[in-house]
């Protein structure tokens, strides 16, 4: 599939679904404390997604059907994903699962807004978590930032995956192989794919128009990863932690455009 270069007047509308992907996180921050749920935050994110006037674009989404047609992976259930701890990414909200002090929470938002997806993700502490977990967060954070730099008219893909992985290891952490930065348009995943790991100066030219998510996501441990039975929650294979920030970027002449601030 090809890549699908966005006029401004595109990009202004990716912009307003990315500014209400961040608006949710702000009405999420202060709900984020020891002892909620996270089946509430979901909650109160749907809540406020559809009060917008817009829908929460992962619910529903990634149903697949073996050649029998019966059921192999369901649709996944919740407006949010959560990754609490060693949980990578895709985890699926629950009134049984809170919050406590110590812990660490990505949490991932996906709208759709006048047709158009806005996607991002944020880890959160809870508390105090320890220094080795701190330092975790702060380094996924500038994995993030060091990407989005990258996003240059004339670079290449490669240049955004090396500028993580060369940080990310120098931190003394690892980078997810299996998920990936994506395409963003009216659809949730679109060409290219943006990997988080590899060599600078490969992959395809950046453009002007193009729009993808950057989204590392950084082990404490070694980069391995087990896909749990619900077929969609990923932990690390060794149980360290694991953090994930990313945002929505439209690439410009006038360098990287992050679309989901606000």
């Amino acid at each position: 599939m090809a890549i699908t270069l966005k006029s401004r007047q595109q990009i202004a509308q990716l912009r307003e679904a990315g500014r209400l992907v961040a608006e949710t996180y702000e009405v999420l921050r202060e709900q984020i404390v020891p002892g909620v749920t996270t089946a509430e935050l979901d909650r109160i994110a749907e809540e406020f997604i559809r009060g917008q006037g817009a829908l929460p674009v992962y619910k529903g989404y990634g149903e697949m059907r073996g050649r029998n047609g019966q059921i192999a992976r369901p649709a996944f259930p919740a407006t949010i994903c959560v990754a609490t701890n060693d949980v990578i990414c895709h985890g699926m909200p629950s009134p049984k699962e809170r919050l406590r002090d110590g812990d660490i929470i990505g949490i991932d938002i996906g709208v759709l807004l006048n047709g158009w997806v806005g996607d991002a993700c944020y880890t959160f502490t809870i508390g105090k978590p320890d220094d080795k977990t701190q330092k975790l967060v702060v380094a996924t954070r500038r994995c993030l930032e060091l990407g989005i730099e990258q996003a240059q008219v004339g670079k290449q893909l490669g240049d955004i995956g090396a500028a993580i992985q060369r940080y990310a290891e120098a931190q003394g952490f690892s980078v997810v192989r299996e998920y990936t930065g994506h395409g963003v348009g009216k659809a949730l995943h679109e060409e290219p794919t943006v990997l988080h790991y590899g060599a600078a100066g490969t992959g395809i030219k950046l453009k002007a128009g193009m729009v993808f998510t950057i989204e590392p996501m950084i082990n404490a441990g070694k980069p391995g990863t087990r896909l749990m039975s619900d077929h969609w929650t990923v932990r690390t294979a060794d149980g360290s932690k694991s953090a994930q920030f990313e945002h929505t970027i439209a690439v410009t002449e006038n360098g990287p455009e992050i679309l989901t601030v606000l």
